[in-house]
């Protein structure tokens, strides 16, 4: 199994898991040694992107996982806002994202998934969706007297954005991830001015910051290939044999 997972990584992939393994197990360490879980949701969450990354749909099983539990430590911080948005949104969406994976290997290979573009009809119903649900998500989170209600809803909004389109697998997923991974930085941020233990979750955000660029340079790599398999096939062959 470690042999399979060895050599379907890259070089460049195992670099990336294994800082952001030391940043996340680093923090853990000094800053808070009782939130084991709060460290192996992070771990789940990192390695979840890099499965993304790679278009495979273990990605999404891992981001149910994350999303459940991710729940949990918003609810204790009273981030209502995250609580809904991963319990309510991405968890859901997770599933629908890995259903559509599923149905749309590249070439009949499960662990890689078709790119897909997304037509010009289709982003204004995309901002239309995410207009509304960022207006009625601000009166929810304002009746539940959300802590930091604007980053909150900011979070929702791409958020949803980002589940959007991983469920339509566009590339541009994990890049609207990424603006969401900055938004909860400043989130936790504000949340660690108070009680330290959650600059942990300030340095899962910025991990996957760096996993979630990484997938949007790698998915661009991924529909390039696809787009032209006979030009890729021959420039494989002509490496090989160099």
């Amino acid at each position: 199994m470690l042999k399979k997972l060895n050599r379907y990584f890259s070089r460049v992939e195992k670099v990336i898991w294994c800082v952001s393994f030391v940043l996340i197990v680093g923090a853990f360490v000094v800053f808070d040694r009782s939130g084991v879980v709060t460290m192996l949701t992070s771990l789940v969450g990192v390695t979840a992107i890099l499965f993304n990354a790679k278009g495979n749909p273990i990605g999404q099983v891992l981001m149910v996982v994350f999303a459940i539990v991710y729940s949990v430590i918003s609810f204790s911080f009273r981030y209502y806002g995250e609580m809904i948005t991963y319990a309510g949104m991405t968890l859901p969406m997770a599933v629908l994202a890995l259903v559509s994976w599923l149905k749309n290997p590249y070439k009949g290979n499960k662990s890689e998934v078709t790119v897909n573009r997304l037509s010009l009809k289709e982003i204004p119903i995309m901002v239309l969706l995410t207009a509304a649900v960022t207006v009625a998500f601000y009166f929810i989170l304002k009746y539940f007297h959300t802590a930091n209600l604007i980053p909150s809803t900011v979070s929702v909004t791409t958020s949803f954005v980002a589940a959007y389109l991983t469920f339509r697998r566009s590339p541009y997923f994990s890049l609207a991830y990424a603006a969401n991974d900055v938004v909860l930085i400043v989130l936790w941020v504000l949340a660690a001015k108070t009680d330290k233990s959650y600059i942990c979750v300030v340095i899962c955000f910025a991990a996957f910051l760096i996993n979630d660029i990484y997938c949007f340079i790698n998915w661009l790599k991924m529909r390039k290939k696809q787009s032209f398999p006979a030009r890729q096939s021959m420039k494989e062959k002509s490496d090989a044999s160099s």
